[in-house]
């Protein structure tokens, strides 16, 4: 019997990946039933999503619209946006809160969240700014304690965020070189997955055996590369002399004062704090050989993504 599958952030990253995994995986697609839900069924996005599967209307802040997203649903994709208003941590955990309750409340069986590792936990206290780290690991807590089976992915460092306009990437040097300025050391670690092509190939892992992996955690990545060694595969991409450059957290902040104070706070922090712990603490590498023995799928290494989606260095 088809069940039915929701996905949240459907027009996103990671929620787009999962429906294209799935219609593309000749098991999954006669296994379950999509529905797409996204805040605005009216987007340019939204209007292409249904052409392949139904699209319904919800808000992670809406409770009436929750529910009737979820009438019916056997399983849920969750994936929370971070919020970065003075109460960023209990906006994220209350909409990702809401939606457990009301997919529960509604019958679902199973809940996927995309969750992440809470740095003030790995830290002891002493790191407390990278927000919707915490966030999303409180929820999680706070999931597996409803009567409902679950499973969680753990996402890596996005290769499409080298692409992003808000993102502090690659600087020119000046001498026709660029570099990539970080207040850690090149040996830093780097997990990299290509979220929207292999989000679901992680979650496609759990869908196929769910009870398999109830309780698992996925921390999804490629490979874990150091700083240095992503500029070497950025230069080998481009054709361009790459390096890395360690900086103080002071003078790093200088170099992105166009971004918006909180995001300046979790970039810094993030970046030490990933440095001294590990991005999922000590055990990181052997958690991501975990993950990759069991995604299903070939994923994509960081030389293969920017082979499809080439970087464009500023000012070259």
């Amino acid at each position: 019997m088809t069940k039915l599958l929701a996905v949240f952030g459907a027009t996103g990253q990671q929620g787009s990946s999962v429906v294209d995994n799935v219609l593309a995986d000749p098991e999954l697609s006669q296994q379950y039933k999509l529905r797409a839900i996204t805040r605005d069924v009216n987007s340019d996005k939204a209007q292409h999503l249904k052409k392949k599967v139904e699209v319904v209307q919800g808000d992670v802040y809406d409770r009436a619209s929750l529910e009737n997203a979820l009438a019916g649903v056997h399983t849920v994709f969750i994936v929370t946006t971070p919020s970065f208003s003075p109460d960023a941590f209990t906006v994220e955990y209350n909409s990702a809160k809401l939606v457990a309750d009301v997919a529960v409340e509604k019958g679902a069986s199973y809940i996927i969240f995309s969750t992440l590792p809470s740095i003030t936990e790995l830290s002891g206290g002493k790191y407390t700014k990278i927000v919707p780290f915490d966030a999303k690991a409180k929820a999680e807590q706070y999931i597996r304690t409803l009567p409902i089976k679950s499973a969680f992915v753990s996402l890596g460092f996005f290769m499409e965020n080298f692409h992003a306009p808000a993102y502090p990437g690659l600087l020119p040097a000046g001498d026709g070189t660029w570099i990539l300025p970080r207040p850690c050391s090149p040996q830093s670690p780097l997990p990299l997955v290509a979220a929207v092509s292999d989000t679901g190939k992680f979650v496609g892992a759990i869908l196929a055996e769910p009870d398999k992996y109830a309780g698992k955690t996925f921390c999804a990545a490629e490979k874990i590369y150091t700083m240095e060694e992503a500029c070497g595969i950025i230069s080998k991409s481009t054709g361009k002399t790459v390096g890395f450059k360690q900086v103080t957290v002071e003078e790093w902040r200088k170099g992105v004062d166009f971004l918006p104070e909180p995001l300046v706070e979790l970039f810094a922090e993030g970046f030490v704090a990933q440095a001294e712990l590990g991005y999922w603490g000590p055990d990181s590498e052997k958690l991501v050989a975990w993950a990759k023995e069991n995604v299903r799928g070939k994923l994509i290494d960081f030389e293969e993504y920017l082979a499809t989606r080439p970087l464009q260095l500023p000012g070259a």
